[in-house]
């Protein structure tokens, strides 16, 4: 694997107590040109998050101290950085939950470091973009700056995931347009997708208990999504 210039300065704080996991993962990411903290346990976890002010933290589930989605819920109550959940607990049930409580993304074990870089790429990505102009729309209920990465409902900010922030932007910015799933996919999280849908479908269930309603995102049997102005 070849160094690139895009993955340069990268911050990755690594939670991980599998030695021979973690020293694979640390070795892959450095010859990629990531910088990797490795840490291998829960409390650790939490410290390292709120004071390196990494770009994104690999989450293993299974630690010594703690769950690491309880780990993820205390990163997450205090910081906006992406995290993926690397885990060999694969149920819908763990990967729904994790999403839930914050996380960006879902990576089960065993995987291909390929797949992690595109993954670790994905949730970096947009965070390094220039932001956008804010999306004012006269007399919505809904406002959204990307400026300032904050969601309004009626005047209150609704707290989002980074990930949830640019699903709901990018489905906001067309009102009544069906987007597809894969140009959900490919757009919000990486062209070169290797999920399954199910982290969409997560990440949109989030959002509309957050919002208060489904009717905010609409599905579109067999094709997609759309957003949709709710009237008060």
């Amino acid at each position: 694997m070849v160094a690139s210039r895009h993955n340069r300065g990268v911050k990755v704080l690594l939670v991980e107590d599998d030695k021979s996991i973690a020293e694979s993962v640390v070795a892959s990411l450095q010859t990629a040109g990531l910088e990797v903290h490795h840490v291998v346990n829960g409390a650790d976890a939490i410290a390292a998050a709120l004071s390196e002010s990494p770009d994104v933290v690999l989450m293993d589930l299974g630690l010594p101290d703690m769950d690491g989605l309880d780990a993820s819920k205390a990163i997450r109550e205090k910081s906006s950085v992406p995290i993926i959940i690397v885990s060999a607990r694969g149920d819908e049930l763990d990967r729904v939950l994790g999403l839930e409580l914050g996380a960006d993304d879902y990576v089960v074990k065993p995987f291909s470091q390929r797949e992690l870089l595109a993954r670790i790429r994905a949730v970096t990505r947009r965070n390094s973009e220039t932001p956008s102009a804010t999306s004012v729309r006269e007399g919505a209920r809904l406002q959204i700056d990307e400026r300032t990465h904050t969601v309004l409902l009626d005047d209150v900010e609704i707290a989002l995931t980074a990930k949830e922030f640019d699903l709901l932007a990018y489905l906001y910015a067309e009102p009544g347009i069906v987007f597809r799933r894969n140009d959900i996919l490919e757009h919000v999280w990486d062209t070169n997708w290797y999920g399954t849908t199910k982290t969409l479908d997560a990440h949109i269930a989030s959002i509309r208990k957050k919002l208060g309603s489904p009717d905010w995102i609409q599905s579109v049997r067999g094709v997609g999504f759309k957003y949709v102005e709710v009237a008060a």
